[in-house]
C-alpha cells in the first residue's frame, strides 16, 4: 500500500513539473450558413510566450494596453500556423476574435463561402516553435460526420473525408 501511494505522488509530482503543451482546434460546417466555424484553444501563458518570441516588449494576450495591436497578434501567428484547405482549395480565414476561459485563450474564425465539404486538409503547427512537446488535437464536423485526430510533434498536417 505504502509503495502504491509513493508512485501516485511522484507520478503526481512530476506532472507539476512537466505541463502539458496542448492545444485544440475545433471545426465545423455550418451548412445552413455555408461557413467554416473555427476555434482554438490554447493555454494562454504559453501563447504569450510564443508571440513575445516575435515582437518587442511585453505580451500580455488579456490586458494589453493595445487591444487591435493584440489582435493583430493573435491573428498573425494563427493565420501563420494553422491553414485549411476544403476539397483541394486554399481557404482564406477570417478573424472573429478571442476571449478567454479559465487559463486557456479561444480564438476564433470563420471561413466563408464554402458550398460543401468532401474533404478537408488542416495544417497545424501551432505552438511547435515554442514547444517540442506540443500535441494538436483536432476535432471536425462536416455533412453530419465527426473525426478527431492527434499531431504530435513534429506531425503537422492531416486529411479528413467527410463523403
Amino acid at each position: 500500500m505504502a509503495t502504491f501511494l509513493f508512485q501516485y505522488v511522484m507520478l503526481a509530482a512530476v506532472n507539476l513539473f512537466h505541463p502539458f503543451f496542448v492545444s485544440m482546434t475545433d471545426v465545423n460546417f455550418n451548412n445552413s450558413t455555408k461557413e467554416l466555424e473555427i476555434s482554438v484553444r490554447i493555454f494562454t501563458d504559453d501563447f504569450e510566450n510564443t508571440i513575445a518570441k516575435y515582437h518587442q516588449g511585453k505580451v500580455d494576450i488579456l490586458h494589453p494596453p493595445d487591444q487591435e495591436l493584440m489582435n493583430s497578434y493573435v491573428n498573425d501567428y494563427i493565420q501563420k500556423h494553422l491553414q485549411f484547405t476544403v476539397n483541394d482549395n486554399m481557404v482564406a480565414m477570417k478573424f472573429v476574435g478571442y476571449e478567454q476561459q479559465a487559463e486557456s485563450i479561444w480564438t476564433y474564425f470563420e471561413v466563408d463561402n464554402i458550398n460543401t465539404v468532401k474533404k478537408i486538409k488542416v495544417f497545424n503547427n501551432l505552438l511547435h516553435d515554442y514547444s517540442d512537446k506540443e500535441i494538436n488535437m483536432l476535432h471536425l464536423k462536416a455533412n453530419n460526420i465527426e473525426q478527431n485526430y492527434k499531431l504530435d510533434y513534429p506531425k503537422n498536417s492531416i486529411s479528413f473525408n467527410f463523403q
